[in-house]
């Protein structure tokens, strides 16, 4: 994240704290919104988006959970499946993260990406079902990002999965709740990271 926070602001440095709380909330055991950023990050320079929209992408990929923080269920932390009634009502978190990022005074572009991180490709996503190129690049990034950090991740419920069969969730999933470009940008990105990690000598990683 270095390049987007290189001159970081007291407004940056308030992001990175509130992520961490979100992330301590959800129940990660590390910087999981920073880790999203990261991944967000790469995928954007991918698709040479504007530095603007890098900026707001990373805004929202630090604080997109921010509504479930707000929300305050206990059904989020439970080691089992969500109920009909839970999973409806935390279907609300984007829009009142949207609010709560409004209230932080966060630039609107943030606000939207994340009220959109949760929509799907085929449309049926939510808050508002839109689909395809009707999502923003940015949103449609951080719903990669997202959810493969997730899938890599050990929750309280659950272990973490291998970057491999989280790779091929993605893939079997493009088209469907992912758009199949950024999936392809995600994977062209781990494909080179690991010719780099293979072309670096054991001292070279080390240090």
């Amino acid at each position: 994240m270095q390049s987007i926070f290189a001159n970081s602001t007291e407004t940056d440095q308030d992001l990175l704290k509130i992520a961490a709380k979100i992330d301590e909330f959800e129940g990660y055991h590390s910087a999981h919104g920073q880790r999203i950023a990261a991944i967000a990050d790469v995928i954007a320079s991918h698709f040479n988006l504007a530095s603007r929209d890098r900026f707001f992408l990373q805004q929202a990929a630090l604080v997109h959970d921010i509504g479930e923080m707000h929300m305050n269920r206990e059904y989020i932390r439970v080691p089992r499946k969500l109920s009909d009634s839970e999973r409806l009502d935390l279907q609300r978190h984007p829009v009142i993260g949207e609010q709560e990022a409004s209230k932080l005074g966060l630039p609107r572009g943030t606000q939207l990406i994340i009220r959109w991180h949760h929509e799907w490709w085929n449309g049926s996503g939510y808050p508002d079902g839109i689909e395809a190129e009707e999502i923003p690049l940015a949103a449609r990034i951080l719903r990669v990002s997202d959810t493969y950090a997730a899938l890599t991740a050990s929750r309280p419920f659950r272990g973490a999965m291998s970057a491999d069969d989280a790779g091929k969730y993605l893939i079997e999933w493009a088209g469907i709740e992912f758009d199949p470009t950024v999936v392809k940008a995600f994977k062209a990105a781990a494909e080179n990271a690991r010719a780099k990690a293979a072309q670096q000598t054991p001292q070279t990683i080390a240090t």
